[in-house]
């Protein structure tokens, strides 16, 4: 069984036990003594729930995306109990750098897997770091980070050892946020962070993605601050980033490829990998306009939306359902015939540009529409009626300044990047 459907199985039966009226922990104790701890912890993997999110079938944007613009080249990857036992010499013959293994899960599950895949990968001389499946529902940051130090997420200065990682994303058991307003996500995680730093002397990098960190954190800068970030995307880019960060350390663009479970690229160089083994270390920016989605049919979401308002813009009649299906693919191919365009149907940097246009204050129509539902998908809410009034301007400007933009107001082109993706 593959991840994906594994993941949906199980996601299923969670909710099937909400359905019942039962709360987690209710549920997993009427299943049994084995459902003590949550039911699928193997199956908890860095971007679990950014994969379970895809519609089935769907070809990864980063499959028609060029190549990935990061300013290194050094690959690894990121592991569970889910690879079982891996054949870690196969691995570094493949070129693998680095590798960061899952070491537990909440404040109950440790890896059985983690020991063959943790010391195995150091064996085959990848530099390999551990990650915490984070639960903030069931325990406090603190508490989490310390069970993480205590069963194989501690770090030392012995130059093969990366600083320990902290899984953040979209809850596999419920509501995505694990019941915490934003506030409260931001002290969990600064919590964790602490507590971790306290312990090894060591900020742990913090691994999300764009969407959840958004909506769970209102985009907060808090804990970039300190953190190193490893951001989940697979639309061809890293960028742009959450709230708090001007670059990355380490990019998933994908979960598979040439290694076991998921892929995993290096900002830097060796020297500098072995570098951020040792202490802190400061990647350098990404390349500019790196930021442009790829996205094609079979998505979802707001840039979706985005696309299909601003199709409407330019004479197209779709409903703004954030469905990439059949009828926005045609409505693409026609724009891109109409622009001289490659007319694939998918919408890249080239058809971005050409579909966007400057808005402002006292503006209306789609385009702004477009804008209105897109700061709403960044914690910006505005009401999407396509009209550019003082509120849109204000969420604008906000948007703005949070992503370290000139903030005009003005929905110009580093605006539009910034918001689509």
């Amino acid at each position: 069984m593959n991840r994906s459907l594994a993941t949906a199985v199980t996601l299923g039966l969670t909710v099937l036990a909400a359905s019942a009226g039962l709360p987690h922990d209710a549920a997993r104790a009427a299943a049994g003594p084995a459902a003590v701890r949550p039911w699928h912890e193997d199956a908890d993997h860095m971007g679990s729930g950014l994969t379970a999110r895809m519609p089935a079938g769907a070809v990864h944007d980063s499959a028609s995306a060029a190549a990935p613009q990061v300013a290194g080249t050094l690959k690894g990857l990121d592991v569970s109990a889910f690879q079982a036992n891996i054949d870690w010499p196969s691995v570094a013959s493949k070129g693998a750098s680095f590798a960061y293994v899952k070491a537990t899960e909440g404040v109950n599950y440790t890896s059985s897997r983690f020991t063959q895949q943790y010391t195995g990968s150091a064996a085959a001389g990848l530099v390999r770091g551990a990650y915490h499946f984070a639960l903030p529902d069931t325990a406090g940051g603190s508490a989490q980070a310390d069970y993480f130090v205590a069963h194989g997420g501690g770090w030392s200065d012995d130059g093969k050892t990366l600083p320990g990682a902290l899984d953040i994303e979209y809850n596999p058991y419920g509501a995505t946020c694990y019941g915490l307003s934003q506030s409260a996500m931001v002290s969990w995680i600064t919590a964790f962070s602490t507590e971790y730093h306290t312990r090894t002397g060591r900020y742990p990098i913090v691994y999300s993605t764009r969407d959840w960190w958004s909506t769970c954190t209102g985009d907060s800068a808090v804990p970039g601050r300190l953190d190193p970030l490893w951001i989940a995307g697979y639309g061809g880019s890293p960028t742009p980033l959450p709230g708090g960060w001007s670059t990355y350390t380490i990019w998933q663009n994908a979960d598979s490829g040439t290694f076991p479970g998921d892929q995993d690229v290096f900002n830097g160089t060796t020297a500098d990998l072995k570098t951020f083994a040792h202490g802190p270390y400061t990647p350098p920016p990404p390349p500019p306009g790196s930021g442009w989605p790829v996205v094609s049919q079979g998505a979802t979401g707001h840039s979706t939306t985005a696309i299909q308002y601003l199709l409407d813009a330019h004479g197209s009649t779709l409903t703004a359902d954030g469905d990439f299906g059949p009828a926005t693919r045609s409505a693409v191919v026609a724009f891109q015939k109409g622009k001289g365009l490659t007319a694939d149907g998918i919408v890249g940097p080239s058809t971005w540009q050409a579909l966007i246009t400057t808005v402002e204050e006292g503006d209306s129509g789609p385009a702004v529409k477009a804008v209105q539902d897109a700061l709403a998908a960044h914690g910006h809410p505005v009401t999407v009626d396509g009209d550019f009034g003082p509120a849109t301007r204000s969420a604008v400007v906000a948007f703005q300044k949070g992503k370290g933009l000139a903030a005009d107001g003005i929905v110009g082109p580093n605006t539009w990047e910034a918001l689509v993706s």
